[in-house]
């Protein structure tokens, strides 16, 4: 097996053609992460009740969890609202004990812990929703891979109202 043969001279040979593809644009360095904006899904608002009180949890057994950042950079949003209902085992999304709110942490997340999420319309789903004044409405509704997941993991990305 032959051996790749790595000198100072051929170090510097990259090097400066790396440079002259980063400075001509035929190569780009590595740059921060942009967070573009979560859009709302359609669907994500049905059964929405606006005001959900705030709650410790749900029931046990399946839970939901996820950061809200803001646009761009991506910093962390603490104290954003989210809302969460699901139809689970113990009824359907309109039921008033499968709705709530939590506030996320100074880190930006969140969790809420809840009865199993069952399939609605044929889908196991959960919505969530962020409705606070501060930044613009997002409704989501994700469709988990099975019902039998137990946890879901959903990321919101916030622009000013």
């Amino acid at each position: 097996m032959h051996a790749p043969f790595y000198n100072r001279r051929s170090f510097l040979r990259s090097a400066g053609l790396t440079t002259l593809a980063i400075s001509s644009g035929l190569a780009s360095p590595v740059t921060a992460q942009t967070f573009k904006p979560t859009k709302t899904m359609r669907g994500g608002a049905n059964n929405y009740q606006p005001n959900a009180p705030f709650r410790d949890a749900l029931g046990e057994g399946f839970h939901i969890s996820g950061k809200v950042r803001l646009a761009g950079k991506g910093q962390p949003i603490g104290n954003a609202r989210i809302q969460i209902w699901a139809a689970t085992t113990i009824g359907g999304e309109r039921e008033p004990r499968n709705h709530g709110s939590v506030l996320t942490q100074a880190d930006g997340s969140y969790h809420l812990e809840m009865h199993q999420i069952v399939p609605n319309f044929g889908q196991p789903h959960a919505h969530l929703a962020y409705d606070d004044p501060h930044f613009k409405t997002v409704f989501l509704r994700p469709v988990m891979p099975s019902a039998k997941d137990t946890s879901l993991n959903v990321d919101f990305v916030l622009t000013p109202a």
